[in-house]
């Protein structure tokens, strides 16, 4: 495949530079903004009905027809098929949860929740890393890194394994849960802690990567997105080739946010949909840096002249302040998100709502997401617990279709689960029974 059909184009149209594939750059040269990857559409076959791509779940014995990634690889086609690095992501889930909807506020059969605990790595960052692994191998990455509350570096870490290269992670101090971390170094990525929360790794990785040329996995890498992408084209094939009305989604780095708005704005610019579903983005109330600046800042996409001094005034007050994040949803504990003015895009494109809940919510609803058959770890659940704000609120009616993405797998994070139960900590907790080892004592407990 000849490169020149995808390149990486700048976000800010007041400077527009392309670049080809062949590059492994994660910011602008010139002006220092986030890149896209681009496509030149009219040269790639891609199938003229969304449902045109259900061919390929009859030759799941091929690898690249087996991956929920590549399964879709005209809409994500910068590298040949001789480049494409997959360990089987994408086998998740979409269920309608009558259970969670009628907690939520939802009509019978509304509520659908897309599982993605079932990736290898136990994450949605299966997805991407698929991509960006496959653009790594491309340009011949010897070695990567990244900066990650958990799930970044679970997926890094196995599919560097996968493909032979070597890994670093860069962690804040005791700031990521210990399921996650288990997964980096079993899988045998060097692990450094740095004194300071996610946003203080966030920097120091990328200067990292700028002086020793390693391959930077985090969302500000373009491609990374591109098979975040995906979670959204696996949702429409669940639901028989529809779109739903809405997509629901946590915040955090809001690389989902920002893949999903990217997906949808390509499938109407090819004629595979009519419209886009609305998105609502659903931050840590601990971690609410986007529902400030959208709802109370004003701050809007605008065609890509995001007004930069908002901000810049913003993030100073942070550091000024010397505001760390803090939420129980570690994986959305991140106060300065990397892919901020995508996400901004996305909530164009999509008519997108923004909206933060509390811990207490979050665990509630992880509880319910639990008693209802799909354990997620906290991060997950802040969509069930934004769902439910915005159907109390009337944005979101009792009869439409959503999508409630699950991101991570429940075992991610135990801790938060076993000390809701166990300590009582909300309405739907189980706490266990301590019983004394007599068996008559035993018998009138449980029955």
């Amino acid at each position: 495949m000849s490169r020149d059909i995808a390149y990486q184009m700048c976000i800010n149209p007041d400077c527009g530079a392309t670049f080809d594939t062949g590059q492994a750059i994660f910011e602008c040269p010139k002006c220092g903004e986030l890149l896209d990857i681009r496509y030149e559409w009219d040269r790639i076959e891609v199938p003229r009905r969304m449902s045109d791509f259900a061919r390929r779940w009859a030759s799941r014995d091929h690898k690249l027809d087996f991956s929920g990634v590549w399964r879709f690889r005209e809409l994500i086609a910068f590298c040949d098929d001789a480049h494409k690095a997959t360990v089987g992501e994408g086998q998740t889930i979409l269920q309608a949860n009558d259970g969670v909807g009628e907690y939520a506020g939802m009509r019978a059969g509304r509520l659908h929740l897309q599982y993605e605990g079932l990736n290898p790595s136990g994450s949605f960052k299966d997805n991407g890393m698929s991509a960006a692994f496959s653009h790594a191998m491309m340009v011949g990455a010897k070695s990567c890194a990244c900066a990650s509350t958990g799930n970044t570096s679970a997926s890094m870490a196995l599919y560097a394994h996968s493909c032979g290269l070597k890994s670093t992670v860069f962690i804040g101090s005791g700031r990521i849960a210990f399921g996650k971390l288990s997964q980096a170094m079993d899988y045998g990525s060097q692990t450094v802690q740095i004194a300071g929360d996610f946003d203080d790794c966030m920097r120091q990785v990328q200067d990292v990567c700028r002086e020793l040329g390693l391959y930077l996995l985090n969302s500000l890498n373009p491609f990374r997105l591109e098979g975040q992408k995906t979670i959204m084209y696996r949702i429409i094939e669940a639901l028989g080739w529809k779109l739903p009305d809405w997509i629901v989604v946590p915040g955090g780095n809001l690389g989902n946010s920002s893949a999903f708005g990217k997906a949808f704005l390509e499938l109407k610019e090819l004629g595979l949909i009519e419209r886009p579903p609305r998105l609502a983005i659903i931050n840590a109330a601990g971690a609410d840096t986007l529902t400030d600046l959208v709802n109370n800042k004003g701050l809007v996409w605008n065609g890509g002249r995001v007004e930069q001094g908002v901000i810049d005034a913003y993030y100073a007050d942070l550091t000024a302040r010397g505001y760390s994040p803090h939420t129980c949803a570690s994986a959305i504990e991140i106060s300065r998100p990397v892919n901020l003015k995508k996400c901004l895009r996305a909530i164009d494109v999509c008519g997108g709502v923004v909206r933060a809940v509390t811990d207490q919510e979050i665990c509630d609803a992880k509880a319910v997401v639990g008693r209802y058959g799909l354990g997620c770890e906290p991060a997950s659940a802040a969509s069930v617990a934004g769902l439910r704000h915005l159907t109390a609120d009337g944005v979101i009616g009792p009869d439409e279709t959503v999508a409630c993405v699950l991101t991570g797998h429940a075992l991610k994070d135990p801790n938060v689960t076993v000390n809701y139960h166990k300590e009582n900590q909300g309405p739907f907790s189980n706490p266990p029974i301590e019983a004394p080892n007599d068996l008559q004592e035993i018998i009138r407990l449980i029955r």
